[in-house]
């Protein structure tokens, strides 16, 4: 039996009549059985544990609630699936520093043969051969520092693109959506980067990969719930979803083999240098170190696509807003890039290192909106935390938007406050700051985060002035598995001076 809903929340009265069928007939685990017996826990419910505490607001906030009520440390349960819940930087950091090992491989099995559930997903790999290998390239290729050196001039070139495409909107009075915007920058680098060609304008291909990676975006909650649900979905012969994530995967899986195919007729024109070139060659080489297929090539690209492009926009829109709101950030920060930079050429990422309150602003926004609020990680063993036995194959839950706004770590943790990064570098090296993970799973792309976000918000504060209609940009929150705004920014660019963008135009 297949069965898609367009709304996830549909599935839940589904859910709790066939656990009650499915309970007269099974019988439930005790907690004792999959998960920890002493840590604290709030109160249950038969059959679905824990779950009604997280059904009707962003889960990064229910779990948020549930820490400030009974402890920062919990156990959870969503049906048989045992869950530890870590909300405070000095409890992640115990876990990692001492459990790290066992927490980076994930044992989840593939659901389906999708580029998003199946056996060649990066992501939720098994910590192994596979994927120290696919890691290996991704540093060395695109997110390592030889490999950013290398692609410099690719990110210099879209972000004077980006710059023209606002001039223009500027000029014609335009409103700008600027997480849309921020995504084209974002989209063109990391292709150009990891496959030496963009994506056409003219034919509809860019577009194209825009709605994908929107898509996307938009599977992300469902796709946790076909994980979450698994065991029942199974025994109960339903596939969740399975249209919409068949859909992407394959419009994905057509895409990557036209670019395949052009890559392996041209060898000529890329020299073997980016990313996809290596994978090919890994893929055909009998000898190589890892042996890896056309589809492992493809998932851990559509990784790529949707892991170094939503998360940087949805953090340049977020930041953009609270400059927005707080006029007197963008006047600071605007003096200081007049300062270093001047007011003949754009901002180049050289400049970061010499502009320390824009990258105080920028980590203050990942603080504060941190693109994916949940991390997950897997215990693969029997390890004591605080004194409490947590049984092996429990999920570790580690609620990075409550660690982060953590009044025990934070001064006044919901105020944006850049100048809180200011000459304190170990901020962002403790897990009290964990905008991209920690540990061996961390996000690799994170330097390149830094970039991407730096330079975009560098260049509008720079070049333009920013109208919204209001006193103040609408800070709500949209549901879903990543942070993004519940009603996207927009707003209207206005040229500083005519003859500041002048300048600008002939350097």
């Amino acid at each position: 039996m297949i069965v898609d809903f367009q709304n996830c929340f549909l599935f839940i009265p589904l859910c709790f009549f066939s656990f009650i069928c499915y309970s007269l007939f099974f019988k439930k685990l005790k907690d004792s059985q999959v998960g920890c017996d002493f840590l604290p826990s709030p109160p249950s419910l038969p059959i679905i544990g824990h779950l009604h505490h997280v059904l009707f607001s962003p889960t990064h906030k229910s779990l948020q609630k549930l820490s400030s009520k009974y402890g920062p440390l919990l156990y959870l349960r969503f049906f048989n699936f045992p869950v530890v819940l870590v909300s405070s930087a000095s409890v992640a950091y115990e876990i990692f520093k001492a459990h790290d090992l066992s927490i980076s491989s994930r044992e989840n099995p593939p659901i389906d043969d999708s580029l998003l559930l199946g056996s060649s997903v990066f992501v939720g790999a098994h910590y192994g051969d596979y994927f120290k290998f696919m890691k290996k390239l991704l540093v060395t290729k695109l997110f390592g520092p030889q490999a950013l050196e290398r692609s410099r001039g690719v990110r210099a070139d879209e972000l004077e693109r980006f710059y023209r495409s606002l001039s223009d909107k500027a000029i014609k009075k335009e409103s700008v959506e600027i997480g849309k915007e921020a995504t084209k920058l974002s989209i063109n680098s990391i292709c150009r980067m990891s496959m030496g060609r963009s994506f056409s304008e003219e034919n509809g291909e860019a577009e194209r990969i825009r709605g994908l990676v929107t898509e996307l975006d938009g599977l992300t909650k469902k796709v946790l719930l076909v994980n979450l649900f698994r065991w029942p979905l199974e025994k109960l012969g339903i596939s969740l979803f399975k249209k919409e994530i068949t859909y992407v995967s394959n419009s994905f899986d057509e895409l990557l083999e036209r670019i395949l195919v052009e890559h392996e007729e041209k060898p000529d024109k890329h020299q073997g240098t980016d990313l996809m070139d290596v994978l090919l060659k890994a893929c055909g080489d009998e000898n190589a170190e890892h042996k890896i297929s056309r589809k492992d090539i493809k998932a851990l690209f559509l990784e790529v696509f949707f892991g170094g492009t939503d998360t940087s926009a949805q953090t340049t829109q977020w930041t953009m807003a609270e400059i927005i709101n707080n006029p007197k950030i963008l006047v600071r920060i605007r003096e200081e890039i007049d300062s270093v930079v001047g007011k003949t050429r754009l901002i180049h990422e050289t400049d970061l290192p010499n502009l320390p309150y824009l990258q105080a602003v920028v980590k203050e926004g990942l603080r504060l909106h941190t693109p994916y609020p949940i991390f997950v990680r897997m215990f693969q063993e029997r390890c004591e935390i605080k004194g409490f036995q947590v049984q092996e194959n429990t999920t570790l839950v580690v609620n990075s938007y409550a660690v982060m706004r953590d009044p025990k770590s934070w001064e006044d943790p919901n105020e944006f406050k850049p100048e809180r990064f200011l000459g304190k570098e170990e901020e962002t090296r403790s897990l009290k700051f964990s905008a991209f993970g920690s540990g061996r799973r961390g996000c690799p792309g994170s330097n390149l985060g830094y970039i991407f976000v730096g330079t975009a918000v560098g260049m509008m504060v720079q070049c333009f002035d920013w109208e919204i209609k209001g006193d103040k940009v609408n800070m709500d929150e949209a549901g879903g598995i990543n942070l993004s705004m519940a009603h996207p920014l927009k707003c209207t660019p206005v040229p500083r001076t005519e003859a500041f963008i002048s300048n600008l135009q002939i350097s």
